[in-house]
């Protein structure tokens, strides 16, 4: 069960470092084309929306799991004790 508490963490850590690598790839893309107009402004600004989210759901993800995690260590200590 360790190695699912293992694969869950990692899990968890490689998709919010794709969604930061995946957001910042797309800002340099966006820098390198030049200027933005309004129609541009508001379409970046929906992005900037959207990636916080993805963030914010990511980060409660991640409190989830820690919280799953601890619930299954305490049950295998309680599991333990004679």
């Amino acid at each position: 069960m360790h190695a699912v508490m293992i694969v869950a963490t990692v899990f968890g850590g490689v998709v919010l470092a794709l969604a930061i690598i995946g957001s910042t790839i797309l800002m340099a893309i966006k820098i390198i084309k030049g200027g933005v107009s309004r129609a541009g402004q508001k379409s970046q600004a929906e992005e900037a929306k959207m990636i916080q989210e993805i963030y914010e759901g990511l980060s409660k993800m991640e409190q989830r799991i820690d919280s799953l995690e601890t619930i299954i260590l305490d049950s295998k200590r309680e599991d333990k004790i004679p």
